[in-house]
């Protein structure tokens, strides 16, 4: 698994989805954003996505007003966040 990666957002079945979800509940999968726009700048993100100006996943504050916040165990998380932000700022 360490050479595989989820990309797009329909990638598995019911069953498939648990097991990515569990793996990433274990610290084995990363999931990598390069940039996370605010709600305010949704137009900004899809301009940046269409246009091919992000490297990696981007993603939206919906309904959070900064990121972080669905953090469950932040132990962990501090072990993977070179990880997590490997692809910020490119």
């Amino acid at each position: 698994m360490s050479l595989k990666r989820i990309i797009g957002s329909h990638f598995a079945n019911y069953r498939e989805a648990w097991e990515a979800n569990r793996l990433i509940a274990k610290g084995k999968i990363h999931p990598t954003l390069s940039k996370v726009y605010s709600l305010e700048d949704t137009g900004q993100a899809a301009y940046d996505v269409h246009r091919n100006l992000h490297q990696g996943k981007v993603g939206v504050l919906a309904l959070a007003p900064r990121e972080g916040l669905g953090v469950r165990n932040h132990e962990l998380r501090e072990q993977h966040i070179d990880a997590i932000n490997r692809f910020r700022n490119i």
